[in-house]
């Protein structure tokens, strides 16, 4: 049977993963049950990336990490990425990931000119978003978790532009039928987003951020999270389709 990949490309802090679990367990619990076995790869560690003819979809995780790096564990998920998205795989990139995704594509990945954005913010849907299978069912404007300081600088080729808002203006593409990337974080709980204020903000760490970096005060973010079960959801009816 195939099955439900995560790419676990990254890892929250300490103080976080002993409370919440970490990333990929938060995405796991934000997709619901399933139908599909569910494995998590992790490529910085894992040499050899999954066989396409054995995946039903993917999700690429969050990380700390920074895609214009290009680590080689990254450049190899990338290049994985772009046969998927050939082999007409359901792809869902998440911060890193929709930056890896666009990457992979031939899109431009860097440091946003304003620096980070952090906290609970106003996403809009383009028009574009409309007709699309995972976008379409959303408000126009909702509620969203952030935490990112590089950015989709520039689409991939051929990419339709989903979400955006004044700060950002690439919160979500589609690349092709059945492959997205999403700037801001479907998987975070309010908890999960006060943590990472928290820890961005502790006047007692190197590097902290003062407190007016939040670009937004968190809230409960229902419409974003709807995302995982609704990605979930196209995968289970297309591997039904294909059966």
């Amino acid at each position: 049977m195939k099955s439900f990949v995560i790419f676990k490309v990254g890892d929250t802090f300490p103080s976080l993963s002993a409370q919440l679990g970490d990333f990929d367990r938060w995405i796991i619990n934000g997709i619901g049950p399933s139908t599909l076995p569910v494995t998590v790869v992790d490529p910085r560690t894992e040499n050899a990336l999954p066989d396409m003819d054995k995946v039903a979809a993917a999700v690429v995780t969050g990380s700390h990490s920074m895609v214009s790096d290009r680590a080689p564990w990254s450049e190899n998920l990338a290049a994985w990425l772009r046969s998927a998205v050939e082999e007409n795989i359901p792809v869902l990139g998440i911060c890193y990931g929709h930056q890896l995704l666009a990457h992979a594509l031939g899109g431009e990945v860097g440091y946003h000119p304003d620096g980070i954005e952090l906290g609970t913010v106003c996403v809009s849907r383009t028009k574009a978003a409309n007709d699309d299978p995972l976008f379409g069912g959303l408000p126009d404007e909702f509620p969203a978790h952030v935490v990112h300081r590089q950015s989709v600088l520039r689409l991939p080729p051929g990419a339709v532009r989903l979400a955006c808002n004044d700060f950002e203006p690439h919160h979500a593409f589609r690349a092709g039928e059945i492959a997205w990337g999403v700037q801001f974080h479907p998987e975070f709980s309010a908890d999960a987003m006060s943590g990472y204020v928290t820890e961005l903000t502790d006047a007692s760490k190197p590097g902290a951020l003062p407190r007016d970096s939040i670009s937004g005060q968190v809230r409960a973010t229902s419409e974003a999270a709807s995302l995982l079960p609704r990605f979930a959801s196209l995968v289970a009816k297309r591997m039904d389709a294909q059966a």
